[in-house]
């Protein structure tokens, strides 16, 4: 099993929430990326769902990977601040997601 492993991959989740603060900062200040309010809504979904994979495929492993693990090391603040973390970047997906359905939607800008 530790094959599928993934580990702690940190610099990937802030990468993922820094991707998804650029997108919405230049949705906010440009209006529009490409030109079309369509294509625009297309791209923030697909990268809202990019961005909310990294946290759903980190607690698929916590649940079923680790599931041995779990109980010795739920306490720790490591593992809190992992999953605050995660939390953080399952948010950020979301409002990512929610921006590019109101651009698909054509009710924005």
């Amino acid at each position: 099993m530790d094959q599928y492993r993934r580990g702690h991959n940190i610099k990937m989740l802030w990468a993922s929430v820094l991707l998804g603060i650029a997108y919405a900062s230049l949705q906010y200040s440009l209006h529009r990326l490409t030109g079309s309010k369509s294509l625009d809504g297309i791209i923030g979904v697909l990268l809202g769902l990019y961005i909310c994979s990294h946290p759903a495929a980190n607690m698929v492993d916590l649940l079923f990977l680790e599931r041995g693990t779990r109980r010795r090391v739920s306490s720790t603040r490591s593992v809190i601040v992992w999953l605050a973390l995660n939390i953080l970047v399952l948010l950020v997906g979301w409002i990512i997601i929610t921006i590019g359905a109101t651009r698909f939607a054509g009710r924005a800008g």
